[in-house]
């Protein structure tokens, strides 16, 4: 079974940067096209950035120009640098297939206050 291991969140302040870690187990990770989700207090969970296994991206609105998602296959891990963070970026990330097809993994929280 596929286990995601979301890691990089914490405590910025807006403006700041900070960079999430995915790693994932198992010997086909690099046949996925992966993404990274965010669910804010409230709302659904959304998509944040997604990229093939060929390596091209794709972003929400809210996240372009300001995240970046990557991958290393021989690392098994996907990677989502993000800046010019803002309040309303606060929230837990995730990563999965896209779209979702392996359990979640308990995420990585994301605050961005003053």
């Amino acid at each position: 079974q596929v286990q995601l291991v979301e890691s990089g969140g914490g405590l910025v302040q807006p403006g700041g940067s900070l960079g999430l870690s995915c790693a994932v187990s198992g010997s086909l990770f690099s046949i996925y096209a992966m993404g990274w989700y965010r669910q804010a207090p409230g709302k659904e969970r959304e998509l944040v950035a997604g990229i093939s296994r060929g390596g091209g991206t794709k972003y929400a609105d809210s996240a372009k120009g300001r995240f970046t998602i990557s991958r290393d296959n021989a690392k098994n891990t996907v990677y989502l640098q993000m800046k010019s963070l803002k309040p309303e970026d606060t929230a837990v990330y995730y990563c999965n297939r896209d779209p979702p097809g392996f359990m979640w993994g308990q995420g990585t929280q994301v605050t961005v206050s003053s």
